[in-house]
């Protein structure tokens, strides 16, 4: 099967990447000992608007910025690799404040059969959209402090990015 334009730009743009690679030897820890939660929506680029260089932060990616996604993650990052704060960014125009869990499985049946809907209970069905962005920024922010699985001892912020103005504030 011949490669598809996006592995053809993959192998070639890493090409030019590695040709001046410079950073090999960069820790396996984070070196600033932080881990930030955001959207996988395309219009972030977290390096960029979080101020992340290289081995800094680890950087958590999922369908709306979600902790309880996330947690697995957050588990490694801290028990293994030594993070002490976290940092979830959720952001405007959020596809996940469009549809609920119904709409979501009404287009896994239509597309996808039957037999897919049975495959939703590996999470329960639950596609875990949300109707608000800051409270939906709380709500993760509660979940990871309530959890017996991040220490008391690590910070949690929640923040919301706006992807029109590219600019962050401060929920919690």
């Amino acid at each position: 099967m011949a490669p598809t334009p996006i592995q053809e730009n993959l192998v070639s743009s890493n090409k030019a990447y590695a040709a001046s690679f410079t950073q090999g030897h960069l820790a396996l820890p984070p070196a600033k000992k932080y881990a930030v939660v955001t959207c996988m929506d395309a219009r972030i680029d977290p390096a960029s608007a979080y101020g992340i260089s290289l081995g800094d932060a680890h950087v958590i990616r999922n369908a709306g910025g979600n902790a309880r996604d996330a947690l697995r993650s957050l588990v490694i990052s801290e028990q293994l690799l030594g993070t002490q704060e976290i940092i979830l960014v959720k952001h405007t125009g959020c596809g996940m404040l469009t549809f609920k869990n119904e709409d979501a499985a009404g287009l896994v049946r239509k597309n996808l059969g039957e037999a897919a809907v049975a495959e939703l209970a590996a999470f329960k069905g639950d596609f875990q959209a949300f109707p608000e962005l800051e409270a939906a920024v709380k709500d993760d922010v509660e979940f990871l402090k309530g959890s017996k699985l991040i220490p008391d001892s690590v910070t949690i912020s929640g923040w919301v990015y706006e992807v029109e103005t590219g600019k962050v504030k401060s929920v919690v």
